[in-house]
């Protein structure tokens, strides 16, 4: 077994930092999510979690999107990143990995959606005061939320989505990609080989794109 990882810079707690930009309302995005939480038990990474906005990311694609897509862009996408950046101005960045998975179970998982009751459960669940849920419709943090975001897709492009994942490179050179995009989410050591080879791709200098079509919707288990 070939551990790419003990090839990558480590932090002096002896693991690697990966960041990781997730919007709370993508399925996709929340499988890779649990996917990196099965890759920190196998290699020695350690997740940091930030906020990206799809709402933010096709703001100006409007009349390229799909009418069912824009309507959930208006409606939906808005209040679970407002509410997920504000918890993190307030309450520091160790705050998010809590909530993600807190909506992200609700959401998803339990397939309550993005609602307003959905969100408050979450923000209980997480321990996390119940006002932050006020911010689902403020625009109080969306200058944090679109740097935030800004920071993400300035290392892949504007050309993907949620999630983004980067790291620091074997040669000094940040490694950053999209994806990738599985289902249901790898456990064990299907987790660490599908890390490693990630890995092995996306430093291939010259390396841009892999891709095939969907042919199953996300598999939450």
């Amino acid at each position: 077994m070939t551990d790419t990882g003990k090839n990558l810079p480590l932090t002096p707690s002896g693991v690697t930092p990966v960041d990781f930009w997730f919007d709370p309302l993508c399925p996709w995005a929340w499988l890779t999510s649990r996917w990196m939480l099965e890759v920190e038990k196998v290699r020695p990474v350690e997740v940091r979690w930030h906020v990206m906005s799809l709402a933010v990311l096709n703001e100006n694609k409007t009349e390229e999107l799909p009418e069912a897509y824009r309507e959930m862009m208006e409606t939906h996408a808005w209040a679970p990143v407002r509410v997920a950046i504000a918890a993190e101005q307030k309450y520091g960045n160790e705050v998010l990995g809590p909530l993600y998975t807190a909506l992200g179970t609700r959401f998803h998982n339990r397939g309550e959606g993005p609602t307003p009751e959905a969100i408050a459960g979450a923000l209980e669940d997480a321990g996390l005061p119940a006002e932050l849920a006020g911010f689902a419709t403020s625009d109080e943090y969306d200058t944090e939320l679109r740097a935030s975001h800004r920071e993400g897709i300035d290392l892949v492009g504007e050309d993907v989505g949620t999630p983004v994942i980067a790291l620091p490179g074997a040669d000094g050179d940040r490694i950053a990609f999209f994806g990738p995009v599985v289902t249901p989410a790898p456990k064990g050591e299907a987790a660490a080989k599908l890390w490693d080879g990630t890995l092995m791709v996306a430093s291939t200098p010259g390396f841009f794109e892999i891709k095939r079509t969907r042919t199953v919707g996300p598999v939450f288990d």
